[in-house]
């Protein structure tokens, strides 16, 4: 992936932009998307550990530097004691509107103020580094096709390809395809709730499409690749929750209403 100062969580929020959607990222399976992604940059970081599934502070007052993880950090070490699945949903959106912000910092966004019928102000935020955007699409789905040895993929490139399949993003559901980067795929086959929990599992992200042996072949490759991003077992055991978390958001997301 680029050379760039970006984030895990920053990364999977620039995946999900849709340049023709832009308030298509500005959804709870982001929110929960990102929100991921700093949970598991912060176990990384030796700054959260894994206490009997909670999610606990290594010490007091560490910080990383970076606000996006510093305000999440803060958040879990003021808080009651929660799994890392209800830490991917709890006040997701706090995560998601850091992490926007520090994007349009970067200017990799760019936020335009307009006013609701003339009156009520508010902001809209357009993709203004289409060219980092692009490169992050790319690697992602040459990551996840196998153009790339697993043991040769960076451990933080590792982490963004297993993300972006259990939230189904446009890079990770045609990973051999040229699509249009940061697309979120449409509802393909039904899919209940569950039925992708983690990176490793037979019926992980992507195995619905195409035939049964390419099915077996992406949830091997997405085992591989977590095994990379996360070689530490504690780590591996979160990067499962916080997956299956995403997924099961991805799920309720595509599911149909009924009428």
């Amino acid at each position: 992936m680029p050379r760039d100062p970006l984030s895990l969580p920053a990364r999977l929020c620039l995946l999900a932009w849709d340049p023709a959607r832009p308030g298509a990222a500005d959804a709870a399976r982001v929110h929960h998307l990102v929100r991921a992604g700093a949970l598991v940059e912060l176990v990384r970081r030796g700054l959260l550990r894994d206490d009997d599934g909670v999610a606990t502070p290594a010490d007091l007052d560490s910080e990383t530097g970076d606000p996006v993880l510093d305000g999440l950090l803060e958040l879990v070490r003021e808080s009651l004691p929660h799994g890392w699945r209800p830490w991917v949903a709890l006040h997701a959106r706090v995560t998601f509107d850091a992490v926007r912000e520090q994007l349009v910092a970067e200017g990799c966004l760019r936020a335009e103020k307009k006013r609701v019928l003339g009156v009520f102000p508010s902001v809209e935020y357009a993709l203004a580094r289409r060219d980092t955007a692009q490169a992050l699409d790319r690697r992602v789905r040459e990551v996840l096709a196998g153009q790339v040895l697993a043991g040769e993929v960076p451990e933080r490139d590792a982490a963004v390809a297993v993300l972006a399949a259990a939230a189904e993003l446009g890079c990770a559901g045609d990973p051999g395809g040229a699509g249009e980067r940061g697309t979120v795929n449409e509802p393909g086959a039904a899919k209940g709730p569950g039925t992708a929990r983690g990176p490793g599992t037979a019926k992980g992200p992507g195995t619905a499409r195409g035939p049964a042996g390419a099915g077996t072949r992406r949830s091997d490759r997405i085992a591989e690749l977590a095994g990379r991003a996360a070689p530490a077992s504690a780590l591996r055991g979160v990067l499962d929750e916080v997956c299956g978390a995403v997924s099961d958001e991805t799920a309720h997301t595509k599911a149909p209403t009924g009428g």
